[in-house]
C-alpha cells in the first residue's frame, strides 16, 4: 500500500502549523468569496481571523489538523459557546460550535472533512455539551451534504435580502404613515 492510500492522520494543531493554517484560512475565505459577495479577500482577512480563531479555540476548544502522507491537508476549529437566548433550553444555550472546516483542494473527496469534524465532536463532547452546531453558506452544497452525511440537520435558517443603499423608502414610509394619523 502506498502512502497516498493511507488514511490521513488527524491531530491537534501545533504552533508550527501556523503558516499552513493561515494558507488554509486564505483558501477557505476565497472559496466562500466565490460563493457569496459578502466575503472579503482571504489575504485581507486571514491574519486577523487566524488570531481570533486560535484565541477562541484556546479558550475552550481545539483546532485539529489533517495530514496526508505528512502533508498539511486541512483543518477544523471549534469551541464551546455559551449564549443567553431566553426562549431556548439551557442545553441549547451551551453548545459545541464548529467554526471552520477546510480541506485543501488537492485532498478533497477523501472524507478528510468528516474525520476532522469527528475529532472535534469527540473533543467538544468531553465538555458536557448535548449539542454541536456548525454553519455553512446556503449555496455551499458540498459542505451541506458532507455535514448531513455526518448526521447534522438544519436548526435555524437565516434569510438575507439586499436593500437600497439609502434605506430612505422604508424610513419615509414610516414617517408618512405616522403623519397620516
Amino acid at each position: 500500500m502506498t502512502s497516498d492510500l493511507k488514511p490521513p492522520s488527524v491531530r491537534l494543531a501545533l504552533p508550527s502549523d501556523r503558516a499552513a493554517l493561515r494558507a488554509a484560512v486564505v483558501e477557505l475565505h476565497e472559496e466562500e468569496r466565490r460563493l457569496h459577495d459578502s466575503r472579503l479577500p482571504g489575504e485581507e482577512t486571514a491574519d486577523a481571523y487566524l488570531v481570533w480563531m486560535l484565541a477562541e479555540a484556546a479558550r475552550d476548544g481545539a483546532v485539529f489538523v489533517a495530514e496526508a502522507a505528512g502533508v498539511f491537508a486541512g483543518f477544523a476549529a471549534g469551541w464551546i459557546v455559551q449564549e443567553n437566548v431566553i426562549e431556548e433550553t439551557p442545553d441549547s444555550n451551551r453548545f459545541g460550535y464548529v467554526s471552520d472546516v477546510c480541506v485543501l483542494p488537492a485532498f478533497r473527496g477523501r472524507r478528510i472533512a468528516a474525520r476532522l469534524v469527528e475529532a472535534l465532536e469527540a473533543c467538544l463532547s468531553l465538555k458536557s455539551v448535548k449539542r454541536i452546531r456548525l454553519s455553512a453558506l446556503a449555496v455551499n452544497k458540498a459542505a451541506r451534504a458532507a455535514y448531513e452525511r455526518l448526521g447534522y440537520a438544519t436548526y435555524e435558517i437565516v434569510y438575507e435580502k439586499g436593500v437600497a443603499d439609502s434605506g430612505l423608502p422604508s424610513a419615509g414610509f414610516a414617517v408618512q404613515q405616522a403623519s397620516d394619523r
